[in-house]
């Protein structure tokens, strides 16, 4: 029982003589709140895995040249189109629940933040599909396009928004971790910020798996987070229940 209280109990600690400073435990506490958490567990493991399926099924598509993006693209295109902004709905529903559970500390603003604009990219990177290229959809030219339209800037911009928020945010989580005392889980947070930065520069051999894997691994992350957070809310309940 002591342990349980220990990590879901606020904890004080002395900053200098006549200050007390409050440290709390992130955790989604309250239906709204797991509900919205719970939105940004689902968000990767459904990308990913509708992802992976146009992957497989979709004609002329090779994750070895093509970016998951142009899977927007062509009669199927809506498929992909609406994994993007079902996914980054999510994660402004996601950016929301942890507003909630964060509460006090460092990380209360920039986290949501950044989990809403990762979520914002998202969107636009659906809603605005990226130009034809490397022959994809069957029967366009090879090749990168010579001229940009509209949809395919915005959508040019939408993608280093989202992955650069990703990384951003994983040092911000990391910080707040470390200061609620979760210094190991605050470690593994920059490790995967790291790595997805490096994968998912999106230039040289392999960029388009390299995206994806970056992708995937920050969806991950993502989802660890969630569940961390819902987790923390069920300790804090049972530790309640017991007093």
């Amino acid at each position: 029982m002591n342990t349980g209280i220990a990590n879901t109990r606020a904890v004080g600690t002395s900053t200098a003589p006549g200050q007390h400073e409050e440290r709390r435990a992130a955790r989604a506490v309250g239906t709204t709140t797991r509900a919205l958490v719970t939105a940004g567990v689902v968000a990767g493991p459904l990308f990913v895995a509708v992802g992976l399926v146009q992957i497989v099924t979709r004609e002329g598509f090779d994750l070895s040249r093509h970016p998951l993006s142009l899977l927007a693209l062509g009669d199927a295109g809506w498929v992909q189109i609406t994994n993007f902004v079902v996914a980054g709905v999510l994660m402004l529903a996601f950016a929301a629940g942890v507003a909630r559970s964060l509460g006090g500390g460092p990380g209360r603003v920039w986290a949501p933040l950044l989990f809403a604009l990762y979520g914002v990219g998202l969107v636009l990177g659906g809603a605005f599909t990226a130009d034809p290229a490397l022959g994809f959809p069957v029967g366009t030219p090879d090749g990168y396009p010579t001229e940009w339209t509209f949809h395919g800037t915005v959508h040019a911009f939408a993608a280093p928004l989202a992955f650069l928020s990703l990384v951003a945010v994983t040092f911000v989580v990391a910080r707040r971790l470390r200061w609620e005392g979760h210094r190991q889980a605050a470690v593994w947070s920059r490790v995967i910020g790291v790595l997805c930065l490096v994968l998912c520069i999106p230039f040289g051999p392999g960029a388009s798996v390299r995206l994806f894997v970056g992708v995937a691994l920050g969806f991950a992350w993502i989802t660890a987070y969630g569940i961390a957070l819902l987790r923390a809310r069920r300790s804090s309940v049972a530790v309640e229940g017991g007093r």
